[in-house]
């Protein structure tokens, strides 16, 4: 008996593919060697060839339910870009991609898909999931690559008379900014910085998001009629109050959390320690890897310890070495095991070199002629958990130790800025971010917020779906009021 589609007619060889369980392991991306790439910024993973895409994308069992959409914070239609790049139609499959995401070549290289769409991938109760990142990078890749004339151009709705200003230029606010651009609204970014991209130009390293991928999102945003303003400091040359008096019908505020936190140890102020902001800004910002090309200063130390177990402790570290430091060490209270970074991130730091001490604390950092000469540790053990679900770090009495080092990079967290009343006039909670109902609405009706300033600290894609939900709560308001 032959198969048939839902149209009743004979399957194609594509839709019969599609519905036999993958029994093929899932195709790893090609990487330059760790001897190789600790020599350079020059991206890590170098991407999918069209084949090795093809066959990846030929896992996935194209699910009715597609589980995996459940898991995408910007509700991707992933079965179906999948499935246009099974039947080899990549335009279509750019097409349905770029329909709902603004920034798929960044997504495809920064996200967490293991603990979001690729989580709820049926292969992944028994197997390996399909690899949805790098098939969203592949395809952006391919798109990005094509003659100008030839890229996927998104649809618009009509023009309406409606200004919105968007604060910031992270993720939230790039996206945010998109989706009001495809649902008409002229919008307009401002960007305190002289570089638009928000923690993705200033806090990822280039060879994690190279520059000028972002910037080539960026100008695809401006080819949907967004524009930006940089070095424009909401709160210092305007209020968002005073944005609205000028005629802008809403606001949206993503300006991220980036007030670091500092390690609060004796000798913090010593000359040789950084915070992780600042490390990563004089790096990918400020260009200081490009050295003499571009005059930024930092201290290139040969034994550098950073404090901390996330992606920006990974990056810290793994920047330090590609510096030319002959030592780097990550410092962490927990285990590798508790390690809020990727697991891929952790990986690729261990290959390339980076010693890890673990169950440690800073308690000084110790030096000489206002210079580190070393980070005093507290060794430390797992307790009962604690509210995150992780065993409690406790210290073990009387066991401390010098690790000697030149540079010092905590890389423990981040904070609201504290200024942040100065932007606009609306209710913060009692960690000082934003207060927002579940669309972005702050208690001014025509404010609106997302992003970490509204949760503190979290992932890319998670800043975009709050951006996302923000704009769709805006053009309800708006298109409500006409």
């Amino acid at each position: 008996m032959s198969e048939v589609n839902q149209a009743g007619r004979d399957a194609s060889p594509q839709e019969k593919q599609r519905r036999r369980p993958s029994r093929e392991p899932r195709h790893a991306m090609p990487t330059q060697t760790a001897g190789e790439r600790v020599q350079n910024f020059d991206e890590v993973a170098l991407g999918y060839t069209p084949e090795l895409a093809r066959a990846e994308a030929e896992r996935c069992l194209q699910c009715k339910n597609a589980p995996c959409e459940a898991g995408c914070p910007v509700e991707v239609r992933i079965r179906d870009f999948i499935g246009a790049l099974i039947d080899d139609d990549l335009p279509r499959a750019v097409a349905v991609l770029k329909e709902r995401n603004a920034l798929p070549a960044v997504c495809g290289r920064v996200c967490p898909q293991e603990s979001q769409c690729e989580l709820t991938c049926v292969l992944a109760k028994r197997g390996e999931a399909v690899a949805i990142g790098q098939l969203e990078r592949f395809l952006a890749d391919w798109d990005r690559e094509r003659p100008r004339a030839q890229r996927n151009v998104t649809v618009h709705r009509p023009e309406c008379s409606h200004r919105v200003a968007v604060v910031g230029s992270g993720p939230a606010s790039l996206a945010c900014a998109g989706e009001l651009s495809l649902r008409g609204y002229h919008v307009e970014v401002f960007e305190a910085l002289h570089v638009p991209g928000g923690v993705l130009a200033y806090g990822i390293p280039e060879f994690r998001l190279p520059k000028e991928i972002l910037a080539d999102e960026i100008d695809s945003l401006r080819r949907a009629r967004v524009l930006f303003h940089t070095n424009a400091p909401i709160g210092a040359i305007a209020s968002a109050e005073e944005l609205l008096e000028e005629g802008y019908a809403a606001i949206f505020i993503g300006v991220g959390a980036g007030l670091p936190r500092f390690m609060e140890v004796p000798g913090e102020n010593l000359n040789g320690v950084y915070s992780a902001n600042e490390f990563l800004t004089r790096v990918n910002l400020m260009h200081a890897y490009e050295f003499p090309k571009w005059d930024t200063p930092i201290m290139r130390g040969r034994q550098v310890v950073v404090v901390g177990g996330g992606n920006v402790a990974m990056d810290g570290a793994r920047t330090a070495l590609r510096l030319g430091a002959q030592e780097v060490t990550l410092v962490y209270r927990r285990t590798q095991t508790e390690m809020p970074a990727r697991d891929e991130e952790i990986e690729h730091a261990i290959e390339e070199g980076v010693r890890l001490v673990e169950l440690a604390a800073p308690l000084e950092v110790v030096g000489e002629d206002g210079w580190v000469t070393g980070l005093r540790l507290q060794k430390m053990e797992l307790g009962s958990a604690d509210a995150s679900g992780r065993r409690r770090p406790v210290a073990v009495k009387g066991e401390e130790w010098v690790l000697p080092c030149d540079t010092v990079v905590s890389a423990i967290g981040t904070l609201a800025n504290p200024h942040i009343h100065e932007i606009a006039d609306v209710a913060l909670n009692e960690w000082g971010y934003l207060e927002t109902d579940e669309e972005g609405r702050t208690s001014n009706p025509r404010i609106f917020a997302g992003g970490d300033i509204v949760t503190g600290a979290a992932t890319v894609i998670l800043a975009m779906g709050a951006g996302k939900t923000a704009a769709v709560a805006i053009d309800h308001a708006l298109r409500d009021k006409q």
